[in-house]
């Protein structure tokens, strides 16, 4: 049974709908990540559930309790802003004891909370220090301990991670999901970077214009994309509207013009799936026309347009009848500008969507 759901949930800034009958339901002690472009509606959706605002129509349960219209103080969340939002003339200690002040906890129970909550966020000896002694990341994990101690029922997480360098942000990203994991805390994180969210959730959201395009977990969000709008955010930049399709037990039988391609059907196709296919660059298979009769499957002909160098390889843009296609090959010599190639669509990678 979920922990909480948003249900039927609109919400609107100058009658522009930023949720539309938005649902969400996350079960306990999962880490459920909000992903999505600018604009998409995933800080607001984090803010309706801290309490920050409230929707126009529709409910959020938290425990089979309608919380709609429970304020924000009677909420027992953590929150984890973006720019950290310390009080600089406090010390960590303080800081991170500054909730369990206003609680009217005793002062010998807040000394224990918060040394501990300093030992699992690894600060451990910084609790005299203030805050512009500490690095980026130092502060991030008092802003964490600062919403654990209070020994929340729900985390919440916005972009936590934006304002630190990329090496900081993996090792930052661990730390959420090892402390995440080890109090088993249910979780909601809001993110726009797709390999911060896929390293450590159960559960991703990925969402558009105020709903939610795919929910599930990361692997599942990775190889079988379920719409177009899905399938580029997470890397599939070549898509084929195929003019035919025929399902044949295990196989699939799509035209294009003159050609005929056949693919292996993935767990997730149904033949209510769409007839767009999507294919990464890096699985798309590229070879030199004199190659082509070794590969007489899946197979079209097509012209190099563009040649750009990745370091490990190269990019190609490739013009053919079907449209543009870019395809990526690890090679010491490359194709010129202008060459006649033959790319390959493999049986397996390529996913249909809607």
């Amino acid at each position: 049974m979920a922990l909480f759901t948003l249900q039927d949930i609109s919400v609107a800034y100058n009658k522009q709908n930023i949720l539309k009958d938005f649902h969400l339901e996350i079960e306990k002690g999962q880490l459920v990540s909000l992903l999505g472009p600018s604009g998409c509606g995933k800080t607001t959706t984090l803010r309706l559930i801290a309490g920050f605002l409230q929707a126009n129509s529709g409910k959020f349960l938290f425990k089979d309790k309608d919380y709609t219209k429970v304020p924000v103080n009677r909420r027992n969340f953590g929150f984890v802003f973006q720019n950290y939002a310390l009080f600089p003339h406090l010390s960590i200690f303080d800081n991170v004891a500054f909730g369990l002040r206003l609680r009217k906890v005793s002062k010998d129970e807040i000394e224990k909370r918060v040394m501990n909550v300093l030992e699992i966020v690894n600060l451990h000896g910084f609790e005299k220090r203030f805050p512009k002694q500490l690095s980026g990341g130092q502060k991030q994990r008092v802003a964490i301990a600062r919403a654990l101690v209070i020994e929340p029922d729900l985390l919440l997480f916005d972009e936590p991670l934006s304002n630190l360098d990329a090496n900081l942000r993996v090792n930052m990203r661990e730390e959420i999901r090892r402390i995440q994991q080890e109090l088993g805390i249910t979780t909601v994180y809001v993110s726009h970077d797709q390999e911060e969210c896929f390293a450590i959730s159960d559960q991703v959201a990925i969402m558009n214009k105020g709903i939610i395009e795919q929910l599930s977990n990361p692997a599942s969000i990775y190889k079988y994309p379920e719409t177009k709008f899905v399938a580029e955010f997470i890397g599939f930049k070549n898509f084929i509207v195929f003019d035919k399709r025929k399902d044949a037990g295990n196989e699939i039988t799509l035209k294009k013009a003159d050609f005929e391609f056949v693919i292996h059907k993935n767990e997730r196709m149904t033949n209510e799936t769409g007839k767009i296919g999507a294919i990464r660059p890096d699985d798309l298979l590229i070879h030199g026309k004199e190659e082509s009769d070794h590969f007489p499957g899946n197979t079209f002909p097509g012209k190099v347009k563009v040649s750009t160098y990745l370091g490990r390889g190269y990019q190609y843009v490739v013009d053919t009848s079907i449209g543009e296609l870019t395809v990526n090959k690890e090679m010491d010599t490359p194709y010129q500008i202008g060459q006649e190639v033959v790319l390959e669509i493999p049986r397996e990678p390529m996913v249909l969507v809607d």
